[in-house]
């Protein structure tokens, strides 16, 4: 069996505030040492299913270098680093069984939610086919051109509810309750960690009751971006035309998988200073 664990750091226990998700920022250590815990619950939880299955963890938050690679379980496989083929997904492919979503949170404008946003501060909201996607809808779309199930997500009760509303067979657990962009009441990490260890175990034994979820193209895709200049720079991507409104963007992508291609290129133009 092989599974693919994508662990952000936004939706881990205990985190709350971009000082503790932010290379440059004091707590950021911190953080990343709660990130890599959580990621070894699930790792644990998986293997106390499938002991011989294959486990790869994508790290997937910020510049992909945050799991402490010395401390992760020494029977998983780290995918690090960027930029790298399917992005939050890194390692996945069409022989995976099952991913995990671990410390995610919900999209842009979701809430409340801890810490929500879509990719980055640049993009203020996806629509595929109308519908509104952040990271959870996203990363679970693309798993599912490739018929793979997500199977389990963790995070607030935000992202759980995001998941819910797409696959409400997927295991949850809420490791915290939002109370806002930067407050929740959250559980102990060892609490946070033991929960997400059984719930895990859960998610892998009844893997074969969660479907995939699957969106058949051609499909339209909006993407508002929080500066016009933006807009500028996304329209020297061929395909991508200028929306209604100064601040989005639209494309026609074949399948999901160009979709979330373009989307992730569109996160990386986002991050450009003008000038």
């Amino acid at each position: 069996m092989k599974v693919l664990i994508s662990v952000d750091m936004e939706g881990v226990s205990g985190i709350v505030h971009p000082t503790e998700t932010d290379p440059d920022r004091y707590d950021y250590e911190r953080g990343r040492a709660l990130m890599t815990a959580e990621a070894n619950a699930a790792i644990a939880g998986v293997l106390d299913a499938e002991p011989t299955a294959e486990v790869r963890v994508a790290d997937a938050h910020g510049p992909f270098r945050n799991l402490l690679p010395e401390e992760l379980n020494r029977r998983a496989y780290l995918v690090r680093g960027k930029p790298r083929p399917l992005g939050m997904l890194g390692g996945l492919d069409e022989q995976t069984d099952a991913v995990l979503l671990v410390g995610y949170h919900a999209r842009a404008g979701g809430g409340p939610a801890v810490l929500a946003h879509t990719m980055n501060d640049g993009i203020l909201d996806v629509r595929v086919a109308g519908h509104s996607m952040g990271e959870i809808g996203l990363n679970t779309s693309m798993a599912g051109h490739l018929d793979v199930p997500v199977v389990l997500l963790s995070g607030d009760d935000s992202a759980c509810a995001e998941l819910h509303d797409l696959v409400p067979s997927a295991v949850t657990v809420a490791v915290k309750q939002a109370l806002g962009q930067g407050a929740a009441v959250a559980l102990h990490p060892e609490e946070a960690r033991e929960r997400l260890r059984h719930a895990a175990t859960e998610a892998i034994t009844r893997r074969a009751q969660v479907s995939a979820l699957a969106l058949a193209g051609p499909l339209e895709v909006e993407v508002d971006l929080s500066a016009p200049f933006m807009v500028d720079l996304a329209t020297l991507v061929p395909g991508v035309s200028r929306g209604e409104g100064g601040r989005t963007v639209t494309f026609t992508a074949a399948d999901f998988a160009d979709t979330y291609r373009l989307v992730v290129l569109l996160a990386q133009l986002a991050t450009i200073k003008p000038g």
